[in-house]
């Protein structure tokens, strides 16, 4: 399941069987929720299962899966993981965000989750599902700071379904083009390609201003 063949919608489709539905809305919540799983490649998730679901290839129940069924649920796994990743940065955060670099986390994604939310504001809960490993440590983040949970409710809700509703319904409508639906697995790499240029941006910028800042100290000691 977890192979790099997981990436062609047909393969995916035919390791999961009628199990897809509940493993993509499993993935989603997972990656937004659960800071260990990051990694979770959500954007070319959703493209590939807007593909199989526009070609009928999601089952339940003996039946095709609507793609609306998807354009509903995908939102609604991504804001619960939002709402799951707040309530463990309101409790636990600054003891996660604090603790040393181990295999399955890093101060440097600590670091680029500052940066962002340094130059976004509010606006960052909307952004980061847009963009990768921001979407699991953003609403961490909102929770250490204590975001208003309305401000953040909101703002989770709409990028969840932009995120969520947008990248199926992309997947579905290019799904119908040739050059895609025969090279899904150059597009989804692409997807997490693109989606991780603002994290590196961010986190070489955060660096940059850590070792400016280390500099300055310096200079007056």
């Amino acid at each position: 399941m977890f192979g790099i063949t997981w990436l062609d919608p047909h393969a995916l489709i035919a390791d999961l069987n009628g199990f897809a539905l509940f493993a993509i809305l499993a993935i989603v919540f997972l990656e937004m929720g659960v800071l260990v799983f990051f990694f979770l490649p959500g954007d070319s998730l959703l493209f590939v299962a807007g593909l199989a679901v526009a070609h009928g290839d999601i089952k339940l129940g003996g039946g095709s899966v609507p793609i609306w069924v998807l354009c509903v649920l995908v939102p609604l796994a991504a804001f619960l993981g939002d709402l799951t990743g707040f309530w463990v940065g309101k409790n636990w955060g600054k003891s996660l965000f604090n603790r040393p670099n181990s295999r399955f986390f890093s101060q440097k994604n600590v670091e680029s989750t500052h940066a962002f939310f340094e130059k976004h504001g509010a606006g960052a809960v909307i952004l980061s599902h847009f963009v990768v490993v921001m979407r699991t440590f953003v609403p961490v983040a909102a929770g250490i700071g204590d975001m208003d949970i309305r401000k953040f409710v909101r703002n989770s809700a709409i990028g969840a379904i932009a995120w969520g509703a947008g990248l199926t319904l992309l997947g579905a409508f290019l799904g119908g083009f040739k050059i895609v639906s025969e090279h899904i697995d150059l597009w989804a790499i692409g997807f997490l390609v693109v989606s991780a240029i603002p994290v590196v941006i961010e986190g070489l910028k955060a660096r940059r201003e850590a070792r400016a800042g280390a500099q300055e100290l310096k200079a007056n000691d």
